[in-house]
């Protein structure tokens, strides 16, 4: 008994050691990179992420990046880049030590890496143990991992603030709860930069053969100009970054009754984040009445699909199909004069009749913007309209 006490005691301060020689090789690592930029945020961090990573390489600044979004990456110095295979398929945020012991592999000037943290501690962790940024950027705050973040907004915006580095630069496009986050940079010693989506003008937007939203572009430039590159190279670097695998895309399918030109707005998930990039596609023309908004509802998401069944009510549809399952709690919150327009389909997508549902001008067109959470019957759809025919891109006007 004394002889395997011994052995589990030299044991344990084997790990111990080893535990602190890997804590000092990562130290060690990290501050080899000059400039270490975190991304948080609620909505956009993996297009933050690479639009930041463009900027830095658009000015000569050797840069390796990090996504953990809808299909991690691995992004390196020129711009290439490789998905993270991960064990089991899960993620860890421990996975950020492997990621920086990679990335000095490169020698960069930076490393531009998006939070994986949703709980507020590991959020702490991830900034003070794992990375310890020297720029962070706080996106936006929204209504998502209330569970986790919230109960309230205030909360979230507290929760994301545990990121900022202490004594060091936070960047932010958020305004509706921007004095919390002042007060908790001031908490932190944290200079923080609010940047301005106006400062963007339309014709560098233009830029942009994709989909992108000022307030990103604006914390790319601010990053850029942090770290010491000019605006005009900026620029170039992030209409050249490729964008992120979930970021919004529309395409034209050709169906039995007509082309509808579809936009995939899984990914926006909240209500503000939603109607942002609808309103977007339609000030760029990607789609255009008749519009047919669908719901993808989930049993566990209920206030989440009755946020979306609201929605309509701001953006105005000329139908509204839901789909998936439990979609009364979306038909509950649509607003009474727009019950006409609906059409429920809910439980096994029967794609035959939501194509026939969609609406059509007479001649020949319309629009479908997919809205809600991906997962379940929105993944089915998404498989079956790509299985119909080759989708021809739309290009932005």
């Amino acid at each position: 008994m004394t002889f395997l006490f011994g052995v589990y005691v030299a044991g344990c301060l084997l790990l111990l050691a080893a535990g602190l020689v890997e804590h000092r090789n990562h130290h060690r690592r990290l501050l080899s990179i000059a400039e270490r930029i975190v991304v948080n945020g609620i909505r956009g961090k993996s297009s933050i992420t690479r639009l930041c990573a463009g900027a830095l390489r658009g000015g000569g600044v050797r840069t390796v990046a990090k996504t953990t979004g809808t299909a991690a990456r691995f992004i390196f110095p020129d711009g290439t880049e490789e998905p993270i295979h991960r064990k089991f398929g899960l993620a860890n945020i421990v996975e950020q030590t492997g990621i920086v012991r990679r990335a000095t592999l490169w020698q960069p000037d930076a490393l531009v890496i998006e939070c994986m943290a949703v709980l507020p501690e590991l959020q702490e962790i991830n900034e003070r143990k794992l990375v310890r940024s020297t720029i962070c950027v706080i996106c936006n705050v929204r209504e998502d991992h209330l569970d986790e973040m919230g109960p309230t907004l205030d909360d979230v915006a507290r929760s994301l603030a545990r990121s900022m580095p202490v004594g060091g630069v936070c960047v932010t496009a958020e305004r509706d709860r921007l004095h919390i986050l002042q007060a908790e940079a001031d908490r932190r010693g944290c200079r923080l930069v609010s940047v301005d989506p106006a400062s963007v003008g339309d014709a560098e937007m233009e830029r942009f053969t994709g989909i992108a939203f000022k307030e990103n572009v604006a914390i790319g430039l601010a990053v850029a100009q942090l770290c010491g590159v000019r605006r005009e190279e900026a620029m170039a670097g992030m209409v050249a970054a490729p964008p992120d695998p979930g970021a919004v895309a529309v395409d034209t399918y050709v169906t039995g009754r007509g082309r509808i030109a579809f936009a995939n707005v899984f990914a926006a998930n909240d209500p503000e984040s939603t109607l942002m990039n609808i309103e977007l596609l339609r000030s760029r023309g990607l789609i255009a009445a008749p519009l047919t908004i669908v719901v993808n509802c989930r049993p566990d998401r209920v206030e989440r699909n009755g946020q979306m069944g609201e929605l309509t009510g701001r953006v105005r549809p000329d139908r509204i199909v839901l789909i998936g399952e439990q979609t009364h709690t979306a038909r509950a919150r649509v607003p009474r004069e727009l019950a006409d327009l609906l059409v429920d389909l809910g439980g096994a997508l029967d794609v035959a009749a939501f194509l026939d549902a969609v609406a059509i001008e007479p001649g020949g067109t319309g629009s479908v913007v997919a809205v809600g959470n991906i997962h379940g019957q929105g993944e089915v759809l998404l498989s079956r309209l790509g299985a119909m025919a080759r989708p021809v891109p739309v290009e932005a006007g």
